[in-house]
């Protein structure tokens, strides 16, 4: 994994559209079925719209039916970090980028194989680059 990346508020306002401000450094959730990858079906990678880190491939993208994109696992060990979170009334597992600290969504243990989980992530927080 490479370095972290900190940066101060008025930076990180700067760097990021409204949307992912409020998404990747405060925990925000965009609306579910409004998010520009949830039906994204391309072949490619899915990176942190924060920093640029790889986070997820479009092999372990599938339709959850939640409104979010959700992927079986992330790109590789290091790529996100787990947090619990016990906020709005009920405990989940947080999943925030590894390099930038920054909120991407969440992971549940409903999802299909080979893992079983669902990393159920907002649009907001990533970019999408197709294989070439």
């Amino acid at each position: 994994m490479t370095e972290k990346l900190n940066l101060t508020d008025a930076e990180w306002r700067e760097k990021l559209s409204p949307e992912q401000y409020h998404v990747l450094r405060e925990a925000g959730t965009e609306r579910a079925f409004t998010g520009k990858y949830e039906k994204n079906k391309a072949d490619g990678m899915y990176y942190c719209a924060g920093c640029g880190a790889p986070l997820f491939s479009s092999g372990t993208k599938y339709n959850s039916g939640s409104g979010w994109p959700s992927y079986t696992a992330p790109v590789g060990d290091g790529a996100v970090d787990e947090h619990r979170d016990a906020s709005h009334g009920m405990v989940r597992t947080e999943v925030t980028c590894a390099r930038c600290d920054g909120h991407l969504g969440h992971v549940f243990p409903d999802g299909p194989g080979p893992t079983g989980l669902r990393y159920c992530i907002n649009s907001a927080s990533l970019d999408f680059k197709p294989e070439d």
